[in-house]
């Protein structure tokens, strides 16, 4: 797999950040041309099959500055209102109706937005917060108290034993979709600890010698997706019945079969979209 540049959604912004400018305010910022992206939950406002990119003209103080691609041409996020125009953002991502760097764009927009939506009033007093350093901190003039958004961590491993491998599905998924386990991480812990930990809740294996292989940010509504294989110590599988609903051991033939979407019994993997997809093929190549 090539770390740098991914194939997987989300993971190919061309933004520049400038982290820089986010104490300066919006009137200190020169540029030739100002796009914003609309966003609503998990639906983006369109134009046909691209993205609505006016600015809004009321001024809106709620607009997050996302960065600067290419250079003098600035990009911000804000929320979209109730539109016939917006459409859902895994559908633009399965469908593959933009390009891979607008998509990424909208990741962090997507994210961005989402926390300011659920992060209005202070954690710590209950008052109102202010939207800050355009649009990467909420503050509160009531207790001081500041707030930054937040990307969840959630590793996601292929686990291996000679030449199988373990898939598991959830109940939720489309019939016959296998994929790799997953799980949040949580405070405290490592993304090794991690890895084993959800490996041996989900299903009862315990292992070791986990290495990482590569990221995807998923703003769903905002986590970090961590790509890890590791070798599990046997096979024997018990399910933890929360998380999911069967897990099973495959051959490197058989995922072959799923990802090339012709296995005998109609199973298939993850889609392309996804990280999980390419942790697969990174096992069939390794």
């Amino acid at each position: 797999m090539d770390h740098a540049k991914p194939i997987f959604a989300f993971a190919n912004s061309p933004l520049n950040r400038r982290a820089e400018w986010r104490s300066k305010g919006l009137g200190a910022i020169a540029a030739t041309a100002k796009n914003c992206v609309w966003i609503r939950g998990d639906h983006v406002r369109m134009t046909g099959d691209k993205l609505f990119l006016d600015m809004p003209t009321n001024g809106d103080p709620e607009m997050i500055f996302l960065g600067e691609y290419p250079q003098h041409q600035l990009w911000f996020a804000t929320q979209a209102p109730e539109s016939e125009d917006l459409q859902p953002l895994r559908g633009l991502m399965q469908q593959q109706l933009l390009p891979p760097e607008d998509l990424s764009i909208l990741a962090q927009a997507r994210s961005l937005v989402h926390w300011h939506e659920s992060h209005g009033f202070c954690a710590k007093c209950g008052v109102k917060t202010d939207m800050v350093e355009l649009g990467y901190r909420r503050h509160c003039a009531a207790c001081g108290g500041d707030h930054f958004p937040r990307t969840d961590p959630v590793v996601i491993m292929a686990v291996r034993l000679g030449d199988e491998f373990l898939l598991g599905r959830q109940s939720a998924w489309p019939p016959g979709m296998y994929s790799t386990l997953a799980g949040f991480v949580e405070p405290g812990e490592t993304l090794e600890a991690a890895v084993a930990r959800e490996v041996l809740e989900e299903a009862g294996i315990t292992v070791h010698s986990v290495k990482y292989v590569a990221s995807q940010p998923w703003p769903f509504p905002a986590s970090l997706m961590i790509g890890a294989v590791a070798i599990a110590e046997s096979r024997d599988i018990t399910i933890d019945g929360n998380e999911l609903e069967t897990a099973r051991w495959f051959t490197k033939a058989e995922l072959q079969q799923m990802r090339d979407s012709n296995h005998p019994e109609g199973l298939t993997a993850s889609h392309p979209y996804a990280i999980a997809h390419h942790l697969i093929g990174w096992c069939l190549e390794n």
